[in-house]
């Protein structure tokens, strides 16, 4: 079934409103969809490389929101909905871990976790149930998925197609060091 999906959202990207399916997938995926953006915005990217800033952007910007709504669903419906299933699975004190991860690293975590293709759906919802400061939560949100889309953009808008295949294969190292980095300059920063 997830295979079929990926395969429909792959079909969007050559819609004729591709664009706005973009902005949809990008939306949802931050909060309850499966399937990433970059299932649309590699082949956009490839198809027009004139294009990839503003489908970076839309992304970005779709992204983000979505990662409200995730955020909305953790701290509103965290104990109707998630709370009742992680007892079912028998990890009913998920909720104190996630608090404990975002008590002591914060925004850390948000930037590395938007960063890699880790599902950002459940740092959204980790964070909105932990109650993460929402301000923090979008700046960190818009700096991350930011520079995760927009580096996937330049580097298929410079070396196209042979940039495909090392991102399929290299995509988790290459934003993991770009997080670290992120990381880092935020650290040096604090000790000024």
């Amino acid at each position: 079934m997830l295979r079929a999906l990926y395969d429909r959202v792959l079909y969007l990207s050559g819609h004729r409103h591709a664009g706005t399916w973009l902005a949809l997938v990008s939306f949802a995926e931050s909060s309850f969809f499966p399937v990433p953006p970059d299932a649309m915005l590699v082949p956009m990217c490839l198809a027009r490389p004139e294009r990839a800033w503003r489908y970076a952007a839309i992304c970005t910007v779709a992204s983000v929101l979505g990662g409200l709504l995730g955020y909305a669903i953790g701290y509103f419906l965290f104990e109707a909905v998630a709370q009742p299933v992680l007892a079912a699975y028998g990890h009913a004190d998920a909720l104190e871990s996630f608090r404990g991860w975002f008590d002591r690293w914060g925004a850390a975590v948000i930037l590395i976790k938007g960063l890699t293709p880790i599902p950002y759906k459940i740092v959204t919802i980790a964070a909105g149930a932990a109650a993460f400061n929402p301000w923090a939560f979008l700046i960190t949100s818009a700096l991350t998925r930011g520079a995760r889309f927009f580096l996937l953009a330049l580097l298929l808008r410079r070396y196209g197609t042979p940039m495909r295949n090392f991102i399929e294969r290299r995509l988790t190292l290459l934003t993991s060091v770009v997080a670290v980095a992120m990381i880092a300059g935020f650290a040096a920063l604090r000790l000024i």
